[in-house]
């Protein structure tokens, strides 16, 4: 049974400039329309942008960094926001945080990676960090864009997307 639209998939960490933002991208790119991505941050700076680099391994990747931009998780619970279907933390500091009322009661997980930004290193290494955290998201994601409809009904979606956390 084909789905009446995307799921929409929020992505969050904490100041929404690397983690969250390549699973944004990423998942906007192999989500073969089955799939919307978005990201935010609990508490992004003051005109916080995404992570240069982050954006540099995308393109290189071949994936559009066109509309990303940093925002607040706010956004997401307004009455006007989509209404999300799952809700994933990238981040640990995220994964402890007090979140919004999410309207519709979406599936929640909690997909840990590293920080790709934080730490001393040349801008090489960081960028090779941002590669590695590139390919740790997309492989998860393309599990999930790759599953049976009947594992993404809205009851099983809790169940499936903590089930990938352990991939």
């Amino acid at each position: 049974m084909p789905l009446s639209r995307p799921i929409h998939v929020l992505f969050l960490c904490t100041h929404n400039s690397a983690r969250s933002i390549l699973a944004e991208a990423i998942l906007n790119h192999i989500g073969q329309g089955r799939f919307q991505g978005y990201s935010a941050g609990s508490s992004p700076r003051e005109n916080q942008q995404p992570n240069p680099l982050g954006l540099q391994v995308l393109q290189h990747a071949g994936i559009s960094t066109d509309g990303l931009r940093s925002k607040n998780w706010d956004e997401f619970a307004l009455p006007d926001a989509p209404q999300m279907d799952l809700i994933i933390t990238v981040c640990d500091n995220a994964a402890g945080e007090v979140c919004p009322f999410w309207p519709g009661r979406p599936a929640t997980a909690h997909w840990s990676y590293p920080d790709p930004s934080a730490g001393p290193g040349s801008d090489a290494e960081k960028a090779e960090a941002f590669r590695q955290t590139l390919h740790a998201i997309r492989r998860r994601l393309e599990l999930l864009v790759n599953l049976p409809a009947v594992k993404l009904d809205a009851m099983v979606l809790q169940n499936t997307a903590n089930e990938l956390a352990q991939s």
